[in-house]
């Protein structure tokens, strides 16, 4: 429920709330974990179809029996796990299949860097604070400092991952005819590159998300320097009803409002919109009358309720499908910094 204030282009926007903001953070993963989950349950098997994928061999070694050759192929494809096979291949399944299956993880390493990057700027204006290990460096040459190097590390690999995807796609864009070698070397590359990077990404994720630090302090200080300016409509609003010229009210706050920024970009000064405006008798509003125009909770909208129907809604029964199905841990992994 804490507000926040909003960015757009990086310039303050419209507040929203620190919970409505790591919700967008989860929609993308939940998305993903969709995208897994349809991935998962369209792989089939590529089967039993020899050399060319004409199964001539089987045919042969069962004196032309179609029927042998293809239960022998519907059972080895169930003893390996598989409901489906594929229609029709070559001498391997379609290479395509590796590039939906890596572009997948790079959509997964994608959210995870959306999230990275957003961290670090939050990070820019001290808002909020990756863990940090108490005998953590923040720099060799700054002690001082705590960087974000979860989250650059995050976005340093996640951009490995996006890149992997590319591989597979070539691949597939380049195999000749029934099959050519050259898939080889490079799928034993890509694949697993792909899923051990995107792992170390996850590792670090649960860890920043699990441990991170809000700074209410500095978000209230943020807010409450540019919200006077975003309620200048509310503020119109109730001089005009009060039997205000709306044209001249606009025009004072205009010039209140430049006046007010001049003070805080040139002077270094706090900025006093509300202070001038209650000193300008043509609005007719004291300063205690603005200060509970501009209260927080005024300009968030719906996002508390959205963060609490989104949870609800979507988080929880996601979470309750992974828990049914989820393996037994490992044990915590250990991230370093």
């Amino acid at each position: 429920d804490l507000p926040t204030l909003g960015f757009t282009h990086f310039q303050p926007a419209q507040p929203t709330t620190v919970g409505k903001r790591a919700t967008l953070w989860l929609q993308d993963l939940l998305l993903d974990i969709e995208e897994l989950d349809f991935r998962l349950e369209r792989l089939r098997f590529r089967g039993i179809r020899g050399t060319t994928g004409t199964q001539a061999s089987f045919l042969q070694l069962f004196d032309g029996d179609h029927e042998k050759v293809d239960a022998l192929d519907d059972a080895v494809a169930k003893r390996m796990g598989f409901g489906e096979r594929y229609g029709v291949t070559g001498q391997t399944y379609t290479r395509k299949v590796d590039a939906q299956v890596l572009g997948t993880l790079a959509n997964v390493a994608a959210s995870a860097s959306k999230m990275g990057h957003d961290m670090r700027l939050l990070t820019h204006l001290r808002e909020v604070e990756e863990p940090f290990e108490e005998e953590q460096i923040g720099s060799s040459a700054m002690p001082y400092k705590r960087n974000p190097m979860r989250a650059e590390r995050i976005c340093a690999m996640a951009r490995h991952v996006i890149v992997l995807a590319q591989d597979p796609l070539f691949t597939a864009a380049t195999q000749w005819l029934e099959r050519t070698l050259d898939d080889s070397a490079n799928r034993r590359l890509s694949i697993p590159d792909a899923f051990l990077a995107l792992d170390g990404i996850l590792v670090l994720v649960e860890n920043v998300s699990s441990g991170l630090v809000v700074n209410p302090w500095v978000i209230g200080r943020n807010l409450e320097e540019h919200l006077p300016f975003m309620a200048s409509e509310t503020i119109l609003m109730h001089a005009s009803a009060a039997g205000g010229d709306r044209q001249d009210l606009h025009e004072r706050i205009r010039r209140h409002s430049m006046a007010a920024a001049g003070r805080m970009k040139i002077e270094g000064g706090q900025a006093d919109l509300l202070e001038r405006i209650a000193e300008d008798e043509a609005f007719g509003l004291s300063l205690e009358q603005l200060v509970e125009m501009v209260d927080p909770a005024r300009f968030v909208g719906r996002a508390p309720e959205q963060v609490d129907e989104f949870l609800a809604e979507w988080v929880q029964p996601a979470l309750a499908r992974l828990e049914s199905g989820a393996n037994e841990r490992l044990g915590e992994p250990d991230v370093r910094v």
